[in-house]
């Protein structure tokens, strides 16, 4: 499962119900934080998640309302020893903006309080593990080294219990092993390999978020077939040609791209104050049908079976599909 956490949903300044970017993925006992927008330490409080195990930044661009937050989570981190060491990931051009944020402003030559990696990345996978990889994806906005993440949980071959039943294979480390795809021999010396007890290979699920994108073209092939596409919509079509301008999209080019790029579902965020978030919802349904605007603190789940989004608020659930959105095969 993987699962996603909306902490910041406006675009470019805070409003009532609003906070700037920022967006929490977890998976398994890992967490990426996703930009750092102003008081994002106070929505990590207030969505319940914590800051144990928070460790890694992943910075979009280095624009002020991504990364503001920073100063103050650095700080929160060091007097709850919530980690031992923070690394933030990010193109040349953020990174620098983020140093002299942190070593000249907050810092001001002090010793930071936690050991503080800032981490250089290219387009690629940026990190992996034995079930998930982060690859990074360059995107066009305002300014050089701007990017995407993508988080794709390795395919994997599903356990037929049943089957290690028939062969008597027992529970524990034998079972272990075969998951991992290692033959064992049992006590009766019978040698039963991965095959006999494991299934077809399924495709792990997927996640995209595209940060600040001023066009979608060179985007389709990047985030194809992705379980959750979460893309900006800064702006409404009417006002294509300010969007163009300033480095955004509307939300039907953010739709164009979903449907385009097969996706299973869209998210939108980088929500301006200027529109009703029905204008926002209406233009991108228009275009593809399995859509939804991002609220703070909307906690979204995946699974093969659904994507399922809880609303902190109202303490509601919300399932998408409709019928349409189809659970994996």
């Amino acid at each position: 499962m993987l699962e996603l956490v909306f902490l910041g949903t406006a675009a470019s300044a805070p409003t009532v119900r609003r906070g700037l970017p920022a967006q929490m993925v977890l998976y398994r006992d890992e967490r990426f934080l996703i930009d750092c927008g102003e008081g994002t330490q106070r929505q990590i409080l207030r969505s319940g998640l914590g800051f144990r195990r928070l460790d890694r930044v992943l910075l979009t661009h280095g624009h002020l309302d991504h990364i503001l937050g920073l100063g103050g989570l650095i700080s929160t981190l060091a007097r709850w020893e919530a980690v031992e060491r923070l690394e933030i990931f990010g193109g040349r051009w953020a990174l620098d903006r983020v140093g002299d944020l942190l070593f000249r402003v907050v810092l001001r030559g002090a010793r930071p309080p936690v050991p503080i990696a800032l981490v250089d990345i290219r387009a690629g996978t940026i990190l992996e593990s034995d079930t998930l990889s982060v690859e990074a994806f360059p995107v066009v906005h305002r300014g050089p080294g701007c990017f995407g993440y993508l988080f794709r949980e390795k395919p994997r071959r599903p356990f037929l219990p049943e089957k290690a039943e028939a062969l008597g294979v027992p529970a524990g480390p034998e079972r272990r092993a075969l998951v991992r795809g290692e033959s064992v021999r049992l006590a009766d010396g019978r040698l039963i390999r991965p095959d006999d007890v494991l299934g077809e290979e399924r495709p792990g699920l997927s996640l995209a978020l595209t940060g600040d994108v001023g066009h979608i073209d060179d985007l389709v092939a990047r985030v194809a077939g992705v379980d959750l596409l979460v893309c900006e919509a800064t702006y409404l079509e009417r006002d294509a040609e300010m969007a163009q301008r300033f480095g955004h999209l509307t939300a039907a080019q953010a739709a164009r791209l979903a449907r385009e790029a097969g996706v299973r579902a869209l998210v939108l965020t980088h929500i301006s104050q200027r529109y009703r978030v029905r204008e926002l919802l209406e233009e991108a349904q228009a275009i593809f049908p399995q859509t939804t605007v991002a609220r703070d603190f909307d906690h979204y789940r995946l699974t093969r079976q659904a994507i399922v989004v809880r609303h902190h608020e109202v303490d509601e659930e919300e399932v998408l599909p409709a019928p349409s959105l189809p659970a994996l095969e």
